[in-house]
């Protein structure tokens, strides 16, 4: 007899040391650096705290092809951009930095850059931080602590959850579908307007499935009272521990001594 996985079960992403601290926990641990760095103006501070989020996720989430991918993409898109928004800076603003690039009456210089650059580290470091929790939190636990710790009502934080979970179920679907028509030979061939006819096919199929789909989770939670009493029990807990508590004043100290050192606001 093949055992059949709960899907409601407590759900961890991977193994990794951040997978043993609460969602809520890696939520408010870089809330405050995020805040912050909003309204930083130098490229110090942004590094730093990158650089911490990184070390934290490196080694505290479980690494694979495409964490890699994603770590190394945020800081050459964030270059990329900060590049780009140095193009936009003000030359009056930056008039006194020695000049990089010349074209014509254009003049590219170093303030502008570094400016551009201040930029889009803040923009990474902010995503980087986010993904702290975001990588290591699954939806279901995330929703279970907020309804436990916050509480907040079970009828929204589970409506909501049962809203995410038509994502991938849309996505099954679709392809389903997809592989419907192509045994089918629907809308083949190439080009853009067999793109577009193949495309438009799937939009009435797809509408029919997500309104059944919707019509069994309708069932399903009238089923089960859903919303008839102001509380329920609940199956898996969240509970906070000791060890978020740790993390949270252990973040919050290492993010206030570092704005306190570098002082990103007195420039």
């Amino acid at each position: 007899m093949t055992a059949v996985a709960d899907p409601y079960a407590p759900g961890t992403v991977g193994r990794g040391l951040l997978s043993r601290i609460g969602p809520l926990a890696k939520l408010a641990a870089p809330l405050p650096a995020m805040i912050a760095l909003v309204f930083a103006r130098d490229l110090a501070t942004p590094l730093v705290f990158l650089g911490i989020a990184y070390t934290l996720i490196l080694f505290g989430a479980r690494l694979s092809a495409r964490l890699i991918a994603l770590l190394l993409l945020v800081p050459v898109g964030a270059a990329i951009l900060g590049l780009s928004l140095g193009l936009w800076v003000d030359p009056a603003l930056v008039a006194d930095t020695p000049a990089l690039l010349t074209a014509g009456a254009w003049t590219l210089r170093a303030g502008a850059v570094e400016v551009g650059l201040a930029t889009g580290a803040r923009l990474a470091a902010i995503l980087a931080l986010g993904l702290v929790a975001g990588l290591t939190t699954t939806g279901p636990d995330l929703v279970r602590a907020a309804v436990q710790q916050l509480r907040v009502p079970y009828r929204i934080g589970y409506a909501a959850l049962a809203a995410i979970r038509f994502v991938p179920r849309f996505g099954y679907e679709l392809e389903v579908i997809r592989q419907a028509h192509r045994v089918r030979g629907a809308h083949g061939g190439r080009g853009p307007f067999a793109t577009i006819g193949r495309w438009a096919g799937y939009v009435v199929p797809l509408l029919a499935g997500a309104i059944r789909h919707a019509e069994r989770v309708a069932l399903a939670m009238d089923a089960r009272a859903f919303g008839a009493h102001p509380d329920r029990t609940e199956r898996h807990l969240v509970p906070w521990r000791r060890r978020d508590t740790v993390f949270v004043l252990v973040f919050w100290a290492v993010s206030a001594t570092i704005l306190a050192a570098l002082f990103p606001w007195g420039l």
